[in-house]
């Protein structure tokens, strides 16, 4: 089977100039491509503050106001979608114009979503923040095509998972800070307003508007290396050949829709009279500890899935809970950094139940978080507050793991397998709304997470069986 090989930066395209990767220094191309993830992590997160903030301006249903997801989500389907008839038919376009350049397209296509989110408000138009929503969305499916299978590739085969949580770490990280400074920026900032309307997002979002536009620009002048084949660039579709492919690709969907369902709904989960009786504004912060909780737990995925000696795994993953614990205690109180480090504590448990093996720690994650949403729709108060919250570091390692399970064995297939993998992150479309309208159609929004917990089922079954590589 043709393999990627990683060779000379992105300005030499001879494959004469290949390098080997024993002598190649990857460090500084994986810093500037983890960069992409924290972007994209804190753009997607914003989603779920625009969410009560659109219900507000346009008076919306929960179902309509998650209809934010289907647009945003919906991109990343329509997109991979056209990418993967264009490879079966002209061949791979990113073997074709290189990773480098792909990334800057992308760059430039969310650069100009986020710049249309000013007319939007200017004309007042729910369907034009939903336009805006795609292009945006548009640009960060390239982004996702790109860069996942080239943070996977870029490196020995045997750290891939570990590399892809540490980038998803980093993504996770934008999506913490996100409803922090994105709700305090269109919740808090508006707040003695008298009239509700949407100008509070035109100023945010043109800033990140200019944010990727500056990306783009280090990206041009960076040397990056450039992957590529060693042979001719094929046409036809040769990943869906792969089984365990196809399943990942099932998988996905049902991860991403569970995960992102959970994040729409977690506000007004929290503004529930029976669960806490928040304030969108006070909420955020709540929210940004779900999220959280996947940053920190893709930090010990990287470390646990890893090439480090047992003892060193556990020396630097007790000093991210040390320093997890001491942030939550300094930023809020010590009752909530006491009950951060319980969650962690479990989810610890359960990660060395899974002997740091990634098939069997994506099963054991996902029955966790079948357990925790359980709990959310028996209990009441802090309880099922603190049980949803935490389903975030069991998310942690999923995408990541599941994406890198999905990809192994496919050589020349992989950019073409990684489209697909990305056009079925339109789970992120399709779970929320039906959550939603689950709850509208029911009036309890509590009992809703029945749905995202039928996802976690599927994901289950890929961690024992559906994950194993079969011939082509």
């Amino acid at each position: 089977m043709a393999t990627i090989t990683p060779t000379a930066p992105e300005e030499t395209t001879s494959q004469s100039a290949a390098l080997s990767p024993d002598f190649k220094n990857y460090t500084s191309p994986l810093i500037v491509v983890t960069l992409l993830f924290f972007m994209w992590g804190f753009i997607t997160c914003m989603n779920d503050i625009l969410i009560p903030k659109m219900q507000q301006v346009f008076t919306l249903q929960l179902w309509q106001a998650m209809l934010i997801q289907t647009a945003f989500f919906g991109a990343y389907f329509i997109v991979s979608f056209l990418y993967f008839l264009l490879s079966t038919t002209k061949g791979d376009p990113i073997l074709k114009i290189g990773y480098k350049n792909g990334i800057i397209i992308g760059l430039l296509i969310a650069a100009l979503g986020c710049t249309l989110f000013y007319p939007a408000a200017i004309l007042h138009s729910y369907s034009f923040f939903l336009m805006a929503l795609f292009v945006l969305a548009s640009g960060i499916t390239v982004l996702q095509i790109t860069a996942n299978p080239y943070v996977a590739i870029l490196g020995p085969p045997e750290n891939s998972s570990s590399r892809m949580n540490l980038a998803q770490a980093v993504n996770s990280f934008g999506t913490t800070i996100a409803p922090i400074i994105g709700g305090y920026l269109i919740f808090d900032q508006v707040a003695s307003a008298d009239i509700v309307n949407a100008d509070s997002v035109k100023m945010p979002y043109l800033g990140l508007a200019a944010l990727l536009l500056l990306i783009a620009v280090l990206i041009k002048v960076a040397r990056l290396p450039r992957l590529e084949g060693t042979g001719k660039i094929e046409t036809g579709a040769g990943a869906v050949k792969h089984p365990h492919l196809v399943l990942g690709i099932i998988c996905i969907f049902m991860y991403v829709g569970g995960e992102v369902s959970i994040g729409s709904a977690l506000i007004n989960f929290i503004k529930l009279p029976q669960i806490t009786g928040l304030t969108e504004s006070e909420a955020k912060h709540y929210l940004a500890f779900y999220w959280g909780g996947a940053m920190i737990g893709r930090f010990f995925g990287a470390i646990a899935l890893s090439t480090f000696k047992r003892l060193g795994k556990f020396v630097v993953i007790a000093f991210i809970t040390l320093v997890t614990f001491l942030t939550v205690y300094f930023l809020y109180d010590l009752d909530q950094a006491l009950i951060i480090l319980g969650l962690i504590a479990l989810n610890l448990t359960v990660l060395l139940l899974a002997r740091f093996i990634p098939n069997r720690t994506v099963a054991f994650f996902a029955i966790a978080v079948i357990g925790l949403l359980l709990v959310g729709v028996i209990a009441e108060g802090s309880l099922a507050m603190w049980a949803i919250i935490a389903i975030g570091l069991f998310n942690s390692v999923m995408f990541p793991t599941i994406f890198d399970l999905a990809i192994k064995g496919l050589g020349r297939n992989t950019s073409q397998g990684s489209s697909l993998l990305v056009m079925a992150i339109v789970g992120g479309a399709i779970i929320p709304p039906l959550q939603g309208l689950f709850a509208d159609l029911s009036g309890n929004l509590q009992l809703s997470f029945i749905v995202p917990m039928l996802c976690y089922a599927f994901i289950v079954y890929y961690g024992f069986a559906g994950y194993k590589v079969r011939g082509a």
